[in-house]
């Protein structure tokens, strides 16, 4: 499938190795809510839009749980910065860098992600 070349400014890529994949359209992110992406080879990825239009994306799969939920995660920020949390038991997952913010021990993959 070729996508056209107004289309391509508009799609979200997240990097997958030393690739960038294709997610989507932007226009078909919401603001504030997450959406699950399958990649590539097999996982998921939890891709966020804030409110101010910043992209995110890290691991979909809940640590502490093993389920497949961080894309279902309230949106929230901190001192630390922007965060989701898991929809589960509420751990909080800095969207920047994957890092638990209830848990130093713990963290979950962040990809690189930009609209191109």
């Amino acid at each position: 499938m070729t996508i056209a070349p107004e289309k391509t400014q508009t799609q979200v890529r997240l990097r997958v190795g030393q690739e960038w994949f294709a997610l989507c359209a932007l226009s078909l992110l919401t603001p504030g809510r997450g959406v699950a992406a399958l990649l590539p080879d097999g996982t998921q990825a939890a891709v966020f839009v804030d409110r101010e239009g910043a992209l995110y994306a890290i691991d979909n799969r809940d640590p502490f749980t093993g389920a497949q939920v961080l894309s279902r995660g309230l949106l929230g920020s901190a001192a630390a910065g922007p965060f989701v949390a898991s929809p589960l038991l509420k751990q909080r997952f800095d969207l920047r860098t994957g890092r638990c913010l209830d848990d130093d021990a713990v963290s979950v993959t962040a990809y690189e992600v930009r609209v191109g």
